[in-house]
């Protein structure tokens, strides 16, 4: 890696730690000016776990203009990987127009919808997080010609949370604020489509209880379309292949399917193959633990290996990757593989171990 180039990951190290150290205040000014309520409740469960909070400035009279964070945080005793969702809904009165991601470095894919009448956005958020590390996105409000009032409720949902009890905040806008609040877990007792073909798009509905705010997932790939309410979810199949689980996920936890889905037929076309053009750091010590970006294209939802070993904590964007280095010796290739295949070994990969063997 050139001088210049160095220099440049650099500077992004260091307006990350930036970024990462202005969230944390921002939640406690607002916390402060008491706009802010985030459940805190915790179990002895230990795994993966993800808290949601929301905190900034809401709009409180009428025809006014606001923004408020919604943060989720990785607090429990291992890393939090794949799909997290995330919703916003907001009273009678109060719109939006979206959010705005602002976490750093794009180690991630996040996309956002919002209903017709701008009062519910979903956003998902796919990636990496250790314990300790949080996003945050600002959605931004406005209110009518009425005094806003009710209340603003965001949620947070990932197949694999051991706490369901910090899956939930709200904020009451001119009013009392609610004490914390615990969902239900969803039960799913019916699927009424289980076979479909592999290019996906069968539209499948599924019954039970304590569906709403919820996700699909069949298998590990999110449905391309999904809308919960608290008996039913219907949802459009992704590409796949052989047979899968179906599960709901809500802040409550996750419920499969009875018999899961079977597809048949060839799977689509897969994307192709990722590319690896740089990495942040050519080199560490042999017991591994060395903090590695990796730089390409066609990265997203990928996995990373120095040489043979599978490197920990992976998180890749489209263009971007955050690892860390496994033991090892000698100067090895780091790979990323996905769907598309495992990117070409090219001398911008190689990585050297700077010391003996572990």
């Amino acid at each position: 890696m050139t001088t210049r180039l160095a220099a440049a990951w650099s500077a992004l190290v260091l307006a990350v730690t930036a970024l990462f150290a202005a969230g944390p205040a921002l939640a406690a000014d607002a916390a402060t000016t008491a706009h802010t309520t985030a459940t805190t409740a915790h179990t002895t469960a230990t795994g993966p776990d993800v808290a949601v909070s929301q905190a900034g400035n809401y709009p409180t009279r009428p025809n006014s203009y606001g923004n408020f964070s919604v943060q989720w945080t990785s607090v429990g005793t291992a890393d939090v990987t794949g799909i997290t969702h995330l919703t916003v809904d907001l009273p009678p009165g109060l719109k939006t127009s979206g959010a705005l991601m602002y976490s750093t470095p794009y180690d991630y894919t996040f996309s956002e919808r919002v209903s017709p009448d701008g009062r519910h956005l979903e956003a998902t958020f796919r990636g990496t997080r250790v314990p300790g590390r949080g996003d945050f996105m600002k959605v931004q409000v406005t209110s009518g010609a009425e005094r806003p009032a009710g209340v603003i409720r965001a949620t947070v949902a990932h197949r694999d949370d051991v706490n369901p009890a910090n899956n939930v905040s709200t904020y009451t806008v001119n009013g009392p604020q609610q004490p914390a609040e615990v969902p239900d877990r969803p039960v799913v007792t019916a699927i009424d489509t289980v076979t479909g073909p592999g290019v996906g798009g069968t539209a499948v509905t599924l019954t039970g209880t304590g569906l709403d705010t919820g996700f699909v997932l069949f298998g590990n790939e999110q449905a391309k379309e999904a809308s919960c309410t608290a008996t039913q979810c219907t949802a459009t199949s992704p590409g796949g292949s052989g047979s899968v689980p179906v599960t709901v996920v809500t802040p409550g936890g996750a419920a499969a399917a009875p018999g899961g889905f079977a597809y048949t037929g060839p799977p689509p076309a897969p994307p192709a193959a990722p590319v690896v053009t740089g990495l942040s750091v050519r080199g560490g010590p042999s017991r591994g633990g060395t903090s590695v970006y990796v730089l390409g294209s066609g990265l997203a939802g990928g996995t990373i290996a120095f040489g043979d070993a599978p490197a920990a904590h992976v998180s890749c964007g489209d263009s971007f990757c955050s690892s860390t280095s496994p033991p090892g010796s000698g100067t090895v290739h780091v790979t990323v593989t996905t769907a598309g295949g495992t990117s070409a070994t090219v001398d911008a990969d190689r990585f050297t171990y700077t010391d003996a063997a572990p």
